[in-house]
This record gives C-alpha cells, sequence and structure tokens, in this order.
C-alpha cells in the first residue's frame, strides 16, 4: 500500500521485545523510509518492480480498459481497495483509471478521491524505479493516457 520502494538495507532490530531482521527500504515518492521484517516478506506481497514490458502491459491496459460503473459507493469503493490491497500492478492501474475516468465524468466523493491519490502514489512510484522517470513525468505519462482515452 505504500508503493515501489528500493532496498538500501537488511537491519536487525529488537522492536516490542522480539528481534529480527528488516528490510530498510526508501520510498521515491514521499522521501518516506520503511522497515520490512523478513519473515512477513511473503505475507505483506513484496515483490520486484516491473519490467519494461510489464509496465507497456499496464498502459496499455490503462488506454483500453473501462470504468468500473457500479453505482452502489459502497461495494465500489471495496472492490477498489482490494485491488490496491493485492499488490498487483495492473489491479492498481485498473483502480487509478477507472476512478480517474469517474471523476471526469460524475466526480468523486472524499474517499474516493483520496483512494485516487493513494492508486496513483502506488502506480506512479512503480513507473518512477521501472522507467527511471521523475515524479512529475509519471504523472503526465498516467494523466495523458487517461485523459486521451476519454476525449
Amino acid at each position: 500500500m505504500h508503493g515501489a520502494g528500493i532496498i538500501e538495507s537488511i537491519e536487525e532490530k529488537e522492536i516490542l521485545g522480539e528481534r529480527q531482521k528488516y528490510y530498510v527500504m526508501r520510498m521515491p515518492i514521499g522521501d518516506m523510509k520503511v522497515m520490512v521484517p523478513l519473515k512477513n516478506v511473503e505475507s505483506i506481497g513484496l515483490r520486484e518492480v516491473v519490467d519494461e514490458s510489464t509496465v507497456e502491459r499496464v498502459l496499455e491496459r490503462m488506454r483500453s480498459g473501462e470504468v468500473n460503473d457500479t453505482t452502489n459507493w459502497n461495494r465500489r469503493y471495496r472492490a477498489n481497495l482490494d485491488k490496491m490491497k493485492s499488490g498487483d500492478i495492473y489491479e492498481v492501474a485498473d483502480v487509478v483509471r477507472s476512478l480517474m475516468l469517474r471523476e471526469e465524468e460524475k466526480g468523486l466523493s472524499t474517499g474516493e478521491r483520496k483512494m485516487l491519490e493513494n492508486a496513483k502514489q502506488i502506480l506512479i512510484s512503480e513507473l518512477v524505479l521501472a522507467r527511471n522517470l521523475k515524479e512529475e513525468q509519471a504523472f503526465e505519462l498516467i494523466d495523458d493516457i487517461v485523459i486521451t482515452k476519454n476525449n
């Protein structure tokens, strides 16, 4: 849920009386550091940054996908939250695309607007690392794809 980051080190720390090893990750967006217990890597979905061919498939999916037009806000919100928690870049891209298009067509509630910001941050952080882009370039790329598709 924090997006892509770079593992800078592995450190052993004692937290709450338990000594264990942690990945220390630097997040390129927001200049944040995150510590992930090595024993939790599988359960939290830590994975390598996607490669260029995956980025191309994600961007193509954003160009050609449809809007989740569920009218029930609560159901739509829960479905989008599940997609974001999955850690799957395609699912996160679907959330970004559908919320951006919905925002242009009908507007978003405060909760969905915040979800869109979070989903965009996750997707942008992956693009920044996968394509060696600046944050602004990645934002423009996403905006251009979704807005161009809609016009």
